[in-house]
């Protein structure tokens, strides 16, 4: 087997891997240059309003709406798991490097399994989606009460000690 690598046409910096088959494998810049690092995905699921993150499960970086995960960020193996719509989500698992998630891909959640799998505008546009469809169904941003509970009350009043 022999390497070499070599300028396409448009410039974009092509690998060549010669099997016995000839077969050739293209990276192209504009999907290198465009993809959003750990950083930039932290950054742009945080500058969403009362978006927290928690590290879970290990090495997941959860970015939380009202209590409730919009982003799921692998750190060790890089890899990003987020909600869509069930058109987008049908889409999107028919591209490269793109699955349904473990666990919730029945919800419609998706998992890159490469942080470049998606130009990085267009992974923002899917990251803003799921906030807003993960936000839309939060429980405490909906009547904008906190976690804490109420204590409930039989119905009965007790009787105060000066007979009022």
């Amino acid at each position: 087997m022999t390497e070499k690598s070599m300028s396409d046409v448009d410039g974009t910096a092509c690998h060549s891997v010669d099997t016995g088959r000839s077969a050739v494998i293209c990276q192209f810049r504009f999907r290198i240059e465009n993809a959003m690092n750990v950083d930039a995905i932290r950054e742009c699921c945080l500058a969403f309003p009362r978006a927290t993150e928690k590290l879970q499960w290990g090495d997941n970086l959860c970015f939380k709406i009202g209590g409730k995960i919009f982003v799921m960020l692998g750190l060790d193996d890089p890899r990003l798991c987020f909600k869509c719509t069930p058109e987008m989500f049908a889409e999107l698992i028919e591209r490269e490097d793109i699955r349904p998630a473990p666990y919730v891909g029945r919800y419609k959640w998706v998992m890159l399994d490469r942080l470049d799998a998606l130009p990085g505008d267009e992974l923002k546009e899917l990251i803003r989606q799921s906030y807003e469809m993960v936000a839309a169904k939060s429980p405490r941003l909906k009547s904008g009460k906190s976690k804490s509970r109420k204590k409930k009350t039989s119905g009965r009043r007790k009787k105060s000690r000066h007979g009022s």
